[in-house]
């Protein structure tokens, strides 16, 4: 899967979980989770866990630790689909 396919991939997941006021067009890869894209802790699980499932990843509690920012999360992917 080439880069820009996985980061759409993950723009559509994180899309599902944005509130009303943050616009689709507004995630880019350096926009962070919280702090941007508003989006809760909670909706930050739900979308650990549809990447999960779309990049047919495991994510441990430290990746999720370390999932900032898109590209934090990006990285994470890469990582763990080249270790499979």
């Amino acid at each position: 899967m080439d880069p820009k396919e996985k980061y759409r991939k993950l723009k559509d997941i994180v899309a599902i979980y944005l509130p009303e006021d943050v616009s689709i067009d507004g995630i880019t890869p350096k926009s962070h989770f919280i702090n941007e894209l508003n989006i809760n802790s909670a909706n930050l699980v739900d979308i650990v866990l549809d990447v999960e499932d779309a990049f047919d990843i495991m994510l441990e509690n430290e990746d999720m630790d370390r999932m900032q920012t898109v590209q934090d999360a990006l990285d994470i992917i890469d990582v763990k689909i080249g270790a499979k």
